[in-house]
């Protein structure tokens, strides 16, 4: 019983070291995005840690963006482009 407590306590260490290394990366990924690609990457991110893809949440983002006015039609594909590796650290 002991050996099973102690394997499940190791894992969750593990599993736990391992999301903060890629929360981190992302974090540092995102820090050296264009401002338009950071911003989809900022308005993605709760989507995309509440387990919406990647594709569906800046798509979402960017049209919600472009429809607001704050991003161009042109801009926005480039920008989740550049974005989309980031997130993806999170996986």
């Amino acid at each position: 019983m002991m050996r099973f407590f102690g394997a499940a306590l190791l894992a969750l260490l593990v599993a736990t070291t391992a999301a903060r290394a890629d929360s981190l990366a992302a974090s540092q990924c995102a820090a050296a995005l264009p401002p338009n690609s950071k911003l989809l990457y900022d308005k993605s991110l709760p989507a995309v840690l509440g387990g919406t893809s990647i594709r569906d949440a800046l798509t979402a983002s960017a049209r919600a963006l472009v429809l607001g006015g704050s991003m161009s039609r042109n801009d926005a594909r480039p920008a989740a482009q550049t974005a989309a590796p980031c997130l993806e650290k999170l996986r």
